[in-house]
């Protein structure tokens, strides 16, 4: 029986390989948010994201997203911290909603300031 499942699964393992390949393409393929998008995440951004980072960006039950607060921190651990939340923390990960550059436009929008356009 096994062997029945390993030669059946070997036919099958171009498919799988040609499927990684068109996601990996995809994934490089992407680009900065639209118009349309950047409108939608600096709401999320404002909104969603000001629930708990204060209205302002200044501070609440989540820490100040200003761009002086987060000067130390590199757009990697930023993009972690977006993407998979903090566990143990009121921090969700967003990755569910958001895209890797829908991210990092958001990591950029607050270093620049929120007022600046995107």
């Amino acid at each position: 029986m096994l062997k029945r499942l390993l030669t059946r699964n070997v036919s099958r393992w171009p498919f799988g390989v040609l499927a990684v390949a068109l996601c990996l393409f995809a994934a490089e393929a992407r680009s900065a948010p639209d118009d349309a998008r950047k409108e939608e995440l600096r709401y999320l951004l404002e909104q969603d994201c000001g629930s708990c980072h204060g209205l302002t960006r200044k501070g609440g039950l989540g820490s100040p997203l200003l761009p002086e607060n987060i000067a130390d921190s590199s757009d990697q651990d930023m993009l972690e911290i977006i993407l998979d939340g903090i566990p143990g923390t009121a921090m969700p990960p967003w990755k569910f909603l958001l895209s890797e550059e829908d991210a990092m436009w958001l990591i950029q929008l607050i270093r620049k300031g929120l007022d600046h356009e995107g």
